[in-house]
Order: C-alpha cells, then sequence, then structure tokens
C-alpha cells in the first residue's frame, strides 16, 4: 500500500494500491496531448506496475497552431501522440478523427456509441477520462468527451444498449474502476503519487512539439493584447518552449502532491461502485 493522508475534511487523499499485472487502463481524451497532460504520470505508472495502457483520441488535433496548415498539423500530431504514447508505454493510440474544436457538432449519442465500443472492445479495469463535473472545462471538445464517457461507462454493462455490438462479439462490461481527471484539487478525492513517473511524463508530453509551441506562442500573443512585455518578465524561458512547459507542469504536479504528502501528483474524482455497494464492502 502506498502511503498517503488524509485531508481535514476526511476525504481520503491517498494514492492507489498497486495495479495487478494484466489490468486492462482505457483512456479516453479529446486531443492528442490531453491524456499526457492531465494522467501522463499516472499512466505511466500503471505501466510500470503491468497494466496495459489504451489511449483513445477522439480528435485529430487539426486547429491548435499559429503556422501549420491543416494537413500538415493532423498528421504531425498524430506522430507526436504516437510517440509520446510510447514514451509512457502505453499501445499504438487509436485517434478517432473527428476534428478538432467540433465534436459538438456530431450527431447526440454518437461519440458516446463509440466509447461505449471501445470498452467493449477492450474490457477495462481502469477508464481514465476527464471529469464530467468539472467547473473548470471551457473547451467543448473537452465537455464532450468528459460526457461521452461517463455515460459510455454507465450503458456499456447494458446488453440492450447497441445490441448490434453482440454480432460481432462485444459482450457488455462494466468498468469497476473511474479515474476522472480535474485541474481543480479542491473537487479531488484522490491523488495518484506520481513522483517516480513525473520524467516519464514530461518525456511523453515533450514529444509533443507542435501543442508545446502553440501553447507558448498562444500566450505571447495575449500577452500582447493586454500590452505585457512577456519576454521581458519571463526571459529564457519563452526562448526555450519545452523549458517553460517542464516548469509548469512541475509547479501543478507539486501542487497536487502537496495535499497528499507526495512530492509530485495528479489528481481525479475517483469512484468505483453505486454507494450502496461501496457501503457493503466497507463492512466485510
Amino acid at each position: 500500500m502506498i502511503a498517503g493522508s488524509a485531508r481535514q475534511d476526511g476525504t481520503d487523499m491517498t494514492g492507489p494500491t498497486n495495479v495487478p499485472a494484466g489490468k486492462t487502463v482505457l483512456v479516453l481524451v479529446p486531443h492528442p496531448d490531453d491524456a499526457e497532460f492531465h494522467a501522463g504520470g499516472t499512466i505511466a505508472r500503471f505501466v510500470k506496475e503491468g497494466a496495459r495502457a489504451v489511449l483513445v483520441i477522439a480528435t485529430d488535433g487539426c486547429k491548435g497552431s499559429f503556422k501549420h496548415d491543416r494537413a500538415t498539423l493532423i498528421r504531425l500530431r498524430g506522430e507526436e501522440a504516437l510517440r509520446a504514447a510510447r514514451r509512457l508505454g502505453a499501445d499504438p493510440p487509436l485517434m478517432l478523427g473527428h476534428a478538432d474544436m467540433e465534436l459538438d457538432a456530431l450527431p447526440a449519442g454518437f461519440l458516446r456509441g463509440q466509447f461505449i465500443r471501445q470498452i467493449r472492445c477492450h474490457r477495462p479495469d481502469i477508464l481514465i477520462a476527464e471529469d464530467p463535473l468539472s467547473r473548470t472545462a471551457m473547451h467543448p471538445d473537452h465537455r464532450a468527451v468528459a460526457w461521452a464517457a461517463a455515460e459510455a461507462v454507465a450503458a456499456a454493462p447494458l446488453p440492450l444498449v447497441h445490441p448490434e455490438h453482440l454480432a460481432e462479439g462485444l459482450e457488455p462490461h462494466y468498468v469497476a474502476e473511474k479515474y476522472y481527471f480535474l485541474e481543480e484539487v479542491a473537487s479531488a478525492n484522490k491523488i495518484v503519487d506520481i513522483s517516480a513517473t513525473l520524467e516519464d511524463k514530461l518525456a511523453a508530453l515533450a514529444e509533443h512539439t507542435t501543442q508545446v509551441e502553440f501553447l507558448v506562442e498562444d500566450a505571447i500573443r495575449q500577452a500582447q493584447v493586454a500590452g505585457v512585455d512577456l519576454a521581458a518578465l519571463a526571459g529564457g524561458s519563452l526562448v526555450d518552449p519545452l523549458q517553460a512547459l517542464r516548469w509548469a507542469v512541475r509547479a501543478q504536479a507539486g501542487m497536487f502532491g502537496e495535499h497528499a504528502g507526495f512530492e509530485y501528483g495528479e489528481a481525479f474524482r475517483y469512484t468505483r461502485f453505486h454507494p450502496m455497494i461501496e457501503a457493503l464492502l466497507e463492512d466485510r
């Protein structure tokens, strides 16, 4: 068991026990870099503990650039996603290929159906996705994937939901453990200790060159509109966008870890079973 701590309000912030070899972790995210940004340390840790990790990426990431054309960006982001998954020890990612910034335009229930298929295909023990209850998700793709993932988890065990899957040999499946990542630590009930895998997370993020460059360029452009000389304030960190990213990721992971007595952590809203079932487990 990993050492941890509890907050003063009684919420358990302890990291998980080791993941037994042979378990499958399914990660559902909107963009090629989201798994690494929000849960890269946790994914790398689970893989090192013997789990198989499968990343499903809903979009092609075709909008996030100030310098590449659409076709070039799609190609680059796919290549980067593959290299990043390798850094985490995950399987080659499955990219559903929807257009970036357009998931909210899909037919109702379409993305949920795709996720149900992935759950029944891979039969994961653990699911990682963005928390649909998050109050900070401003990107429409993030909201769409978060809700579709949560809905898919609820529907995947039901045989009358997409019964055509049965003809393909895809049986209903219940995902026992859900790790919904978030950015506001106040909503977290579990912090995963990633002190030993932070460098794996950073190495995976470093593969997303186009996204790192885009995020820094976006910050510079916003500062210019605000009349702030960001280059003068940040100094050399803007010369190397990856250096800026490393600083930001370390700072956030350090803040999360501090809440649970770890050096570095990632924050989640963790759920397993219905509260009644959880109560029965506690009574045993």
